[in-house]
């Protein structure tokens, strides 16, 4: 398993290099100019000029990305054009609200799908089945910024329970993590009853059966580990996406993460923050994938990495 880890970190460098210049000039396409936004809008065209000359955005495109790879390989992100602020600064500071929250997202989401899946594969066609899969439809359509509108409405207006937005205290985690693992623990309900009903129809499992096994062992002993590798798959999927910064869900709430502070950044035309989050995105999503390939050793041994 090591000499495979040392190659999948290794295939991260050139996986990186191509997502760069992809990044790179994805963000010099955005609409705007940030001298402009910079200078002010009542600046005059020369001020407006030397802005640029000085953000270094008036040199060719490939002499930009070769100071821009090259910073980064020294540790330096740039500089935000936005707060003057050093990008690494910016990032880290937002980086662990959007953690925590994704975390405790995650969290309810895993154990409430895996709950649901597992009552409605071993249910099926009985009305515990319907009502699982009735609430994981119900989690899947609704739209994220409704829920999390309508739970600020009743908790937080009305009864006046919960924050409404903010990070001040754990009470405030509890609104923002529930609209964001919403659709997750939906999505893990729904994949983990197909799995496990494949698995539940195996020789083994009726063997368990058979032998006098309790189905408590035979289900979760059994079972849900054999059914568990499509669901980390898509569990990791969805920890990259929500890891990334949910734009929507940190707008409503107020939530001061990496999805908030991309917002900003986009509106600002800020290009350093813009390309150092997107590139942690990314690096986000290939470490995560590499972490789900090594726990399907752990999930079934008879895998083999080379």
């Amino acid at each position: 398993m090591l000499k495979y880890l040392i190659k999948r970190l290794i295939g991260i460098i050139p996986i990186l290099f191509f997502v760069s210049i992809f990044i790179f000039l994805f963000v010099h396409m955005i609409p705007g100019d940030p001298a402009r936004l910079v200078a002010g809008q009542d600046a005059s065209l020369q001020d407006v000029e030397m802005v640029r000359e000085e953000l270094g955005l008036d040199r060719p495109i490939h002499v930009q990305y070769f100071s821009f790879v090259t910073n980064i390989l020294q540790g330096d992100l740039g500089t935000s054009l936005k707060t003057k602020r050093p990008v690494l600064e910016e990032i880290s500071q937002r980086f662990m609200p959007t953690f925590w929250l994704t975390v405790w997202s995650m969290a309810w989401a895993v154990i409430f799908g895996l709950l649901i899946g597992v009552i409605s594969a071993t249910k099926r066609n009985k009305w515990q089945d319907y009502l699982g899969m009735f609430g994981a439809v119900s989690g899947i359509s609704l739209p994220s910024f409704w829920l999390g509108l309508m739970l600020i409405q009743l908790f937080s207006v009305q009864l006046g329970w919960l924050p409404t937005g903010g990070m001040d205290s754990w009470k405030s985690y509890i609104l923002p993590s529930i609209t964001l693992g919403a659709g997750v623990a939906a999505v893990i309900a729904r994949f983990s009853r197909s799995s496990l009903m494949d698995i539940l129809k195996e020789d083994y499992i009726r063997t368990g059966r058979a032998k006098g096994l309790h189905e408590n062992k035979v289900v979760w002993g059994h079972g849900l580990k054999n059914a568990m590798i499509p669901v980390v798959t898509m569990t990791g999927l969805q920890f990259g996406f929500l890891l990334g910064g949910s734009i929507v869900i940190e707008t409503v709430f107020s939530w001061p993460g990496l999805g908030r502070l991309l917002i900003d950044s986009v509106s600002f035309r800020d290009y350093p923050v813009i390309q150092a989050e997107m590139l942690l995105f990314a690096l986000e999503f290939i470490l995560i994938n590499l972490i789900v390939d090594l726990l399907y050793g752990v999930l079934n041994p008879q895998i083999r990495y080379e």
